[in-house]
């Protein structure tokens, strides 16, 4: 089988751009060409890759073949820039957990940036990360799952810490007597979206099951913190968002902390660029998040969370 570099970019910006005209204007050449290079390269290996609806959907072939356009653009990228004496300019879509992103990943990966590493950040939920990059659509993820996507390598990062939070006014108001069922079946609570399983595995723990309390989504880290430190409720808040509060925010339960794992897995390519990033990420993971015990039984797989 021949595949051609110009049909596999092709391949790749109608799955980034979503559609033949978007993805025609980011390679400078008419949809026509897109359309002509999309029915060449399924020529070649006897497979539909593309559905043709709004926006664009790879079939099962397709996602096979991003993967390895991807991989082949990482490459080339790599080669040229190193045969131009330049930085690296390669461009890395990287699926990241929002929580992740509003503390200690942007710190990690921004001086790359002198060095001409470009990302492409995805942000999804560390429990979906996965997914992307099993598709093709990012080539390293941030995420909760250590069994190793095929085609990738794992480290485990450690694991970001949450605890039961609110305002200070807000537990006085709600919690007088402490963390009754009868007080958490009342007291609003807010959750980051409706995939956000922490606030509802805190509930179950305390009350079996039983409370059901008003519940604000407040889909954004930053304005999710924002929102607790401003009464509408208490969440799960990360121990790394509540050090930085102007307001100090109450711990409702010291013993309560939820502690989610978190991994970094990446494809098995020999890429200058992709080792500096994840080298850059493991760093400020070390220092970052909560480490695990030498010989202690951490757990693989924790609650969904932004």
């Amino acid at each position: 089988m021949d595949l051609d570099l110009g049909q596999l970019r092709a391949l790749s910006a109608v799955a980034a751009e979503g559609s033949l005209d978007a993805a025609s204007r980011s390679l400078h050449v008419t949809p026509s060409a897109v359309s002509q290079r999309l029915k060449a390269l399924e020529r070649a290996v006897g497979s539909v890759l593309v559905v043709r609806s709004r926006p664009v959907r790879l079939t099962a072939a397709g996602q096979t073949l991003l993967r390895l356009a991807r991989q082949v653009d990482l490459l080339v990228a790599d080669a040229v820039t190193e045969l131009a004496g330049l930085p690296t300019a390669a461009t890395l879509p990287v699926a990241v957990n929002a929580d992740s992103l509003a503390t200690w990943v942007l710190p990690a990966i921004a001086p790359l940036a002198a060095e001409g590493v470009v990302v492409d950040i995805v942000r999804e939920d560390q429990a979906h990360t996965s997914r992307l990059l099993r598709d093709g659509s990012v080539v390293a993820a941030i995420t909760d799952d250590s069994d190793t996507v095929p085609g990738c390598s794992v480290r485990r990062l450690g694991s970001m810490r949450y605890r039961p939070m609110a305002a200070v006014a807000f537990a006085e108001r709600w919690f007088p007597e402490g963390l009754t069922p009868s007080a958490l079946g009342a007291a609003p609570v807010v959750v980051f979206d409706r995939r956000d399983a922490l606030q509802h595995t805190f509930l179950r723990r305390r009350t079996r099951g039983r409370a059901r309390p008003p519940m604000h989504y407040v889909p954004a880290s930053a304005d999710f913190v924002s929102a607790v430190a401003l009464g509408m409720g208490w969440g799960m808040v990360p121990e790394l968002q509540a050090a930085g509060l102007a307001e100090p925010l109450v711990d409702l339960d010291p013993r309560g902390a939820v502690d989610v794992p978190l991994h970094w897995q990446q494809w098995k390519l020999s890429s200058p660029a992709l080792d500096r990033l994840a080298d850059a990420v493991v760093a400020a993971a070390e220092s970052s998040l909560s480490q695990p015990r030498a010989r202690s039984s951490a757990r693989t797989r924790g609650p969904e969370r932004r």
